[in-house]
């Protein structure tokens, strides 16, 4: 996972409620383990036309304005529905880091941070300022600042932001789950060898 560092991107606009992790990423494309290729999908009902392949130009994220943002600001209970761990992959696969919302499904609000998705949590009142500061002027960029808790933006819509300290660590350092047992990789070879001697019938 990529250490999480302060930047500065494009915030693209979802301006829709209840987003579901069916179409985040529709159930005909989990067909893989790994995390990668899934962004191509991200959306995909509603990025493309019935044919599958152009775009639908009607769809949000496929302005031009839009293009290249790593910052997300969606309607309230993002990610809802089936638990899909497919979901996160498919959007940070596609790009986004940072997701700002009033609220999101609690299995996928988990899933973001095993995957380097920073969720940010703010109240109706910051979500629709910063809405209206995106309508206002379609590419504007938002400063996201981890280590300090911050957002920052053009207009002053700005805030502070809470989050666990644990998770906040974590994405600092770039530690998923996978890096987090690997730092106790000596004591775990010192296990493995000690089990050996005991038990190697179970090694042979």
């Amino acid at each position: 996972m990529d250490q999480y560092k302060k930047h500065e991107s494009v915030a693209a606009l979802m301006n829709r409620s209840n987003v579901d992790t069916d179409q985040i990423i529709p159930k005909q494309f989990l067909k893989k383990v790994e995390r990668s290729g899934f962004g191509v999908h991200l959306f995909h009902d509603w990025r493309f036309n019935d044919d599958g392949v152009t775009e639908n130009p009607d769809f949000e994220l496929n302005k031009p304005a839009f293009k290249g943002a790593k910052v997300l600001v969606a309607g309230d209970n993002f990610g809802c529905g089936s638990s899909r761990e497919h979901a996160p992959w498919a959007i940070a696969d596609y790009g986004f880091n940072t997701i700002i919302s009033t609220s999101y499904a609690d299995i996928f609000y988990n899933n973001c941070f095993k995957n380097g998705i920073l969720a940010i949590v703010v109240d109706e009142k910051q979500l629709d300022a910063l809405m209206q500061e995106i309508n206002a002027n379609e590419g504007v960029s938002f400063v996201v600042d981890l280590e300090n808790q911050e957002v920052t933006t053009p207009a002053g819509n700005g805030f502070k932001f809470e989050i666990d300290p644990f998770r906040k660590d974590n994405m600092l350092k770039g530690l998923d789950d996978i890096g987090l047992t690997l730092k106790h990789v000596d004591k775990i070879s010192e296990f493995e060898e000690q089990h050996k001697q005991q038990f190697p019938w179970l090694w042979a």
